[in-house]
């Protein structure tokens, strides 16, 4: 019954979003066509349920190269890569935005773990990677929210190579988050990330999940 309500609202969110949001979407893909490298959607390989690959859709916001070049699959504060329209749409999360088609599709849920590149999915422990995608990875979910600054985390490390911090610090604690996401995921629960999410948006630093959700792993880093 669970599986069955969390697809269903996916479609009726990501279609009735694609009707609203599309005053928004359209004009956005005529700036992205005319500025910077010329191209809108960003395509990339990610790891999906059961680790399966498929195609995450994104608004473009870095170079073309971008994967090649300084720190790779890791994106940094004040990143070089990233174009002058690409930083508004980062920054607000709106070059996420193309992934409601991949929630139509069925790609992706509405919550759940992010999908990862297969790189950053290594940095994870083998009990980890066995188990985070027995779920749909998600649009959103208790690990991006609580991470939903992860870029300023990183870039505030200076003496040591930002993959190895993510692999060190970050990944442990992420993973530790989708377990206990599976551990407790109901429909109210998805219902409650996806408001917390609305929530961390407007107010970004907000702990409000620190009081909704007392029991969950603790963080051993500021």
């Amino acid at each position: 019954m669970y599986n069955f309500s969390k697809r269903l609202l996916d479609i009726i969110v990501s279609f009735l979003a694609l009707i609203i949001l599309s005053p928004i979407l359209l004009p956005l893909i005529i700036v992205l066509k005319f500025s910077a490298e010329g191209y809108v959607f960003y395509f990339q390989d990610r790891i999906g349920k059961d680790r399966v690959n498929f195609k995450i859709i994104k608004f473009a916001t870095m170079l073309k190269d971008s994967p090649n070049l300084a720190s790779g699959s890791i994106t940094l504060s004040g990143d070089w890569r990233v174009t002058k329209p690409g930083k508004f749409l980062r920054k607000t999360k709106i070059n996420e935005l193309p992934q409601i088609i991949n929630i139509l599709k069925g790609d992706i849920s509405l919550v759940g773990p992010r999908p990862l590149v297969t790189k950053t999915f290594s940095a994870y422990n083998e009990d980890v990677q066995s188990k985070i995608y027995n779920v749909k990875p998600g649009l959103t979910g208790i690990g991006s929210i609580i991470f939903r600054d992860e870029e300023s985390i990183i870039s505030a490390v200076k003496d040591e190579d930002p993959h190895e911090f993510y692999k060190r610090i970050i990944a442990p604690y992420k993973g530790e988050l989708e377990m206990w996401y599976q551990s407790n995921c109901s429909f109210l629960l998805d219902l409650q990330l996806i408001f917390m999410t609305a929530w961390v948006i407007l107010v970004p630093t907000s702990k409000l999940y620190e009081k909704w959700f007392k029991d969950l792993p603790k963080r051993s880093f500021k």
